[in-house]
């Protein structure tokens, strides 16, 4: 695991392979020269929303800052055919739309609920696969769940109130087992998703989740989910945006990138 001032050091020499000074970068992603310094010296952890804007200004690949072959060469092709921060609307809304978290999950449910190993923990995580993989795919959210990054990885705001208020309505049944001696909650649905609710773009994206992953174990699906770059380039406890998930590389990306090498200069 990389440390601040490690981080300091990359994002310090992208900068100055870029020519710029530590000023100049500030006003590009609307920092203080102060903070800047800070990050350079490790003095100071970056957000993820800073990370991204560093990556947009400086050209660099997110997940080159984190990578055990760090290469000084490295830079993204700003050439990917995807639209701009600016043209897609990344934040999810305040509160995800009731009726589509609803039939997401029912969905889900239906699909592998009867499978041992679906408890609590690899809800929460394909949930969170589901969303991630459509808004990289499609530029688009599919529930409209903002997600945290907790110790045991990225955890959808408002699902214990849904899942709640399934269970009141007599959708959901919950039940407290145990798999392999450990504690586990189980969710098994009582009635059937309302498919209208859902696109085909947003079905096939629940389906490779479902077909991907539900056969995982609680802690394997943590652990893989510990990895992705949304996850991994934000700091304990803040929001995860959903911009990262464009810096994803495999096995987790759910399109292709080109990272090209730097022209050399004449």
């Amino acid at each position: 695991m990389l440390d601040k001032t490690e981080i300091g050091q990359r994002i310090e020499h992208y900068r100055s392979r870029k020519g710029l000074t530590q000023g100049d970068l500030a006003k590009l992603v609307g920092l203080t020269r102060t903070a800047i310094t800070q990050i350079e010296q490790g003095k100071r952890n970056v957000t993820a929303l800073e990370l991204h804007r560093l990556s947009q200004a400086l050209y660099f690949p997110i997940e080159e800052i984190y990578s055990d072959s760090f290469s000084q060469r490295a830079v993204f092709d700003t050439s990917v055919p995807y639209h701009t921060a600016s043209e897609r609307v990344s934040k999810p809304p305040e509160k995800p739309e009731y009726e589509k978290f609803k039939n997401v999950l029912l969905y889900l449910l239906e699909k592998c609920a009867g499978k041992p190993n679906v408890g609590e923990t690899v809800v929460y995580k394909l949930l969170y696969f589901a969303d991630f993989n459509h808004f990289e795919a499609y530029e688009k959210h599919l529930t409209g769940a903002a997600y945290r990054k907790l110790p045991y990885g990225p955890v959808p705001l408002h699902l214990d109130q849904v899942l709640e208020n399934l269970v009141n309505e007599g959708k959901l049944q919950k039940i407290k087992t145990e798999y392999f001696g450990y504690p586990q909650t189980r969710y098994l649905p009582l009635e059937k998703a309302d498919l209208k609710v859902l696109d085909g773009a947003e079905k096939e994206t629940l389906d490779q989740v479902i077909q991907q992953y539900s056969d995982w174990s609680a802690k394997a699906i943590s652990d893989f989910s510990h990895k992705d770059m949304p996850w991994k380039a934000t700091v304990e406890g803040e929001y995860i945006d959903y911009e990262l998930a464009f810096y994803r590389e495999p096995p987790y990306s759910a399109k292709t990138y080109n990272y090209d090498e730097p022209e050399e200069l004449s």
